[in-house]
């Protein structure tokens, strides 16, 4: 994501950084087996994968809640669902409750679920937006009833429920017919643009997807950026409590306002807050996730230190000291329930990001493996978003999985034994196609400087005596890899139509923005001198896209470097209009500019504008560039776009009221497909015969027949 919105400000407080027909398990209700096996890998069935999330543990061990969501093309919508399985696995899972539409950051990316069970292990609890109201709702475990709780006027903001399962309390902030007033009043006499208003965007008035309907947004004064907060979000809480006996709800004096124990409160005073931690509210101890290391000119400590607190009056940390946890990428951290023992889970730059979960006794020190994967294993988070781990019990772990090649699942994991089973496999057909036709190999390889990048690398298979055209993803590629970090470019779509495809993890984010971009365009020549050397890619035909930094270093890669034939980007970058436009944030922005990328006004630092600002470098840019930037973000691009447009050099598309991540399946599959046509067209020279496509080609053509005046000699004429 660009540097300056890492912050996804969301409904959710401090929730920072910003799909799906099931296409198995037919016994299910609601699942839909809509494709055959052996069907090509095509966008749409990437975007309609079933993505998991949040599993819980029941408080006996003997089921799991977790949450789908899946994207409708069809429909332009999302399903989610709530379902209860027994751990087991003896049985399928059971459909307990609609999860209405998928509450998401104001960057566009799903919010993570979470439910609440019952003590008696007979309910469970969840915030859901059903009907444009945003509530709690309880459903039955064994799937018999689900019904909301919560009337409110307000939406609702959180909820506990009490520690005999008898109450159950919510807070609200301002009310929905009072938002709405608040929004019409501005459209009527016109909106006050000061430091919170969101300038850089097509519209101002209900321009963004909140709490599913277009609302208002305003700059979220807490955040690092460009996130943004609905209208009135800075109402204060109101908390109110229902008695689930009666059915009464009451408002809370402040006095019974419920303040859960908080990290502050369980470390010694003066203690800093550490990166992550986990507490055990029980024993009072927390576990502790602790930055170490010389950060240099890093945005973060290289090194991450394990340690426990055992209660807030003990100031002496535990370390873990054993092998399998110093100078190791730690991620993630839970108490194991009932025990001396913290599961931790390690995310290994060295094998792609591959996630693996340990279990340290804090007493005995010792540290033992649990399961090692070679994807995600964890609550089903593929984003920056905190993850809260796996659903974990005194005896197993249920996780979500995913792999580069493996769409998610539900997998159990014995703590003891480490044995895996996998419960609830609602992508199997897409998986099985994409085993059998699709493999994905992990690349690790080192620059001239000896720096170690990795990448998920899918071969295209060869249709001819000359090697196959590659394209590019540079950011993250975490879990299944369906269109890349932004959605965007299906990877596997890419190879099965003969252009292979790369996704390259990013290595140490560095504050100095000439080093940071110099990193990835190292990353990316070293991968393309690697693959051609083996034979395995055509370095003239080498295209490259992706979202945010990725688009960053995209672009640096094509005013840098000969290597990229074709290029695609989402989103925009730092530029003259969005510094002054950031420039209304007062000094918070203005720092920012200077630490991430050196940069002053452009009088005031002229000669970095020059350097890293692409609307300085145009006359270097020879590859064509596709731009299909959402709405609330094209303004800051047309510095570049208009003359680039101007040249023939670039092909711009707005997709309205879209947010940093596109969401909405129709523009997500527009993209995709567009994304598809583009790189075939300038790495293969082929052309879709779809009639409804001969205005985009009429359009390239025409970008090729300039290029070809320049002097320029487009990938995709060379012929195959």
């Amino acid at each position: 994501m660009n540097s300056l919105q890492k912050g996804n400000g969301s409904v959710v407080r401090r929730v920072k950084l910003a799909t799906i027909h099931l296409l198995a398990l037919g016994v299910l209700s609601g699942v839909v087996v809509s494709l055959h096996a052996g069907e090509a890998i095509s966008p749409r069935r990437l975007i309609e994968v079933v993505d998991i999330s949040g599993p819980v543990v029941s408080p006996d061990s003997s089921q799991v809640a977790f949450r789908t969501e899946q994207a409708s093309v069809a429909r332009n919508t999302y399903d989610s669902v709530w379902y209860v399985q027994n751990t087991d696995g003896k049985t399928p899972p059971r459909r307990v409750g609609e999860g209405g539409v998928p509450l998401r950051s104001s960057a566009g990316l799903s919010l993570p679920a979470f439910a609440v069970w019952s003590p008696d292990g007979r309910w469970i609890y969840y915030r859901a937006l059903m009907d444009g109201k945003v509530g709690v709702w309880r459903a039955s475990a064994d799937g018999s009833s689900a019904k909301p709780l919560t009337n409110d006027p307000a939406d609702v903001r959180n909820f506990l429920l009490s520690a005999d399962g008898k109450t159950l309390n919510y807070s609200v902030g301002a009310t929905r017919d009072e938002v709405i007033a608040a929004e019409q009043s501005e459209y009527e006499r016109g909106i006050h643009v000061d430091s919170s208003v969101p300038i850089g965007q097509g519209d101002l008035f209900r321009s963004g997807n909140v709490e599913g309907r277009l609302a208002t947004q305003r700059l979220d004064v807490l955040g690092d950026g460009f996130a943004r907060v609905p209208l009135l979000s800075g109402v204060p809480d109101r908390w109110k409590a229902i008695d689930l006996l009666t059915g009464k709800t009451r408002d809370l004096e402040a006095s019974e306002v419920p303040s859960p124990q908080t990290i502050a409160s369980a470390l010694p005073k003066g203690e800093s807050k550490p990166w992550r931690y986990a507490l055990d509210t029980v024993n009072h101890r927390v576990a502790l996730l602790t930055r170490v290391g010389d950060q240099g000119d890093l945005v973060q400590k290289p090194g991450v230190e394990l340690s426990v607190l055992l209660g807030k009056n003990s100031p002496r940390h535990i370390e873990c000291q054993a092998e399998p946890c110093v100078n190791k990428a730690i991620s993630g951290v839970q108490w194991k329930p009932g025990s001396e023992e913290v599961v931790y889970t390690v995310s290994d730059p060295a094998e792609g990001m591959a996630q693996s979960i340990f279990r340290w006794n804090v007493k005995s020190g010792e540290v033992r493996l649990v399961a090692r994967s070679a994807g995600l294993l964890n609550g089903g988070q593929r984003y920056g978003l905190e993850d809260p781990g796996c659903g974990l019990s005194s005896t197993a772990l249920v996780c979500v999985a995913a792999d580069a090649n493996r769409p998610p699942r539900v997998e159990k994991i014995d703590l003891e034994t480490g044995k895996r089973q996998v419960l609830f496999d609602p992508n199997a057909s897409l998986a099985a196609d994409i085993s059998a036709d699709m493999p994905v190999k992990l690349l690790r390889w080192k620059d001239a400087k000896g720096r170690l990048f990795t990448g998920q690398f899918f071969a295209a298979r060869r249709t001819g005596d000359r090697p196959p055209p590659l394209f590019i993803a540079y950011y993250l590629c975490p879990g299944f890899l369906r269109s890349g970090y932004g959605g965007e470019w299906p990877l596997a779509t890419f190879a099965e139509h003969g252009i292979s495809a790369l996704c390259i993890n990013y290595g140490p984010f560095s504050f100095d923005a000439v080093e940071r971009y110099n990193q990835g365009l190292s990353a990316v020549k070293s991968a393309v001198d690697l693959l051609a050397s083996s034979g395995e890619i055509d370095r003239t035909r080498v295209g490259m896209g992706e979202l945010s930094f990725g688009t960053e270093i995209t672009m640096w890669t094509a005013f840098n470097s000969d290597l990229l034939a074709a290029t695609s980007i989402t989103g925009a970058l730092l530029s003259r209009s969005m510094y002054l436009h950031g420039s209304l944030k007062g000094k918070e922005f203005i720092s920012r500019a200077h630490k991430v990328w050196q940069l002053g006004s452009p009088d005031e630092t002229p000669e970095q504008w020059k350097r890293i600002g692409l609307e300085f470098n145009l006359d270097k840019i020879r590859s064509p560039v596709l731009m299909q930037v959402p709405e609330q973000e094209y303004v800051w691009l047309l510095d570049s776009a208009v003359p680039l447009m101007l040249d023939h050099k670039a092909d711009l598309y707005v997709f309205p009221q879209a947010p940093h991540f596109k969401f909405q399946p129709r523009q997500l599959l527009a993209a995709n497909e567009r994304n598809v046509d583009w790189f075939r067209f300038w790495l293969q020279d082929y052309e879709d015969p779809d009639p409804e496509k001969k205005s985009q080609y009429a359009v390239w053509r025409e970008m090729k027949a300039h290029a070809s005046n320049r002097g320029e000699n487009p990938a995709g004429s060379r012929g195959d």
